[in-house]
């Protein structure tokens, strides 16, 4: 099984766009459908409440690992962490990058989460399989929200 989940879209959108979306709170919490209680600073924890339906009991929160304006953006965070009363603090997390990449007019996104040998082997088939699909649904988000 891998250890990595990636997905890439091209999008008819400017870089300078495509990174807004990405890295301003505001914008990356209404496609990515979650409310931050702040911007993102490199270094730091984001943190901020699930808004997508059925989601919204849930904390999010990731540590912002970098800011490299225009190309990349990344967090790490415990994936699909969505039993209420565990705590998953004791499990390495996952990273989380998004990659930019100018396409002529528009923009190549990757987005790739690797890290997932690190989790319990009885968290890792189910986390995986759940991140493959919500990585397949926000790629769509972003597209929608940045064109």
């Amino acid at each position: 099984m891998s250890d990595r989940i990636e997905k890439s879209i091209e999008l008819n959108a400017p870089v300078e766009r495509v990174w807004r979306a990405l890295t301003d709170h505001g914008e990356f919490g209404e496609w990515f459908r979650v409310k931050l209680d702040g911007p993102f600073k490199a270094g730091e924890v984001a943190t901020g409440r699930i808004t997508y339906p059925g989601y919204e009991h849930l904390k999010w929160e990731v540590t912002v690992k970098a800011i490299d304006k225009p190309r990349l953006f990344s967090f790490t965070w415990h994936p699909y962490a969505i039993e209420p009363g565990v705590d998953y603090s004791a499990e390495p997390p996952t990273l989380v990058e998004f990659k930019l990449e100018p396409k002529g007019q528009g923009t190549k996104l990757t987005i790739v989460e690797s890290g997932f040998n690190g989790l319990p082997p009885q968290r890792k088939p189910e986390a995986m399989q759940m991140n493959e699909g919500g990585w397949a649904m926000q790629i769509q988000n972003i597209k929608t929200h940045v064109e």
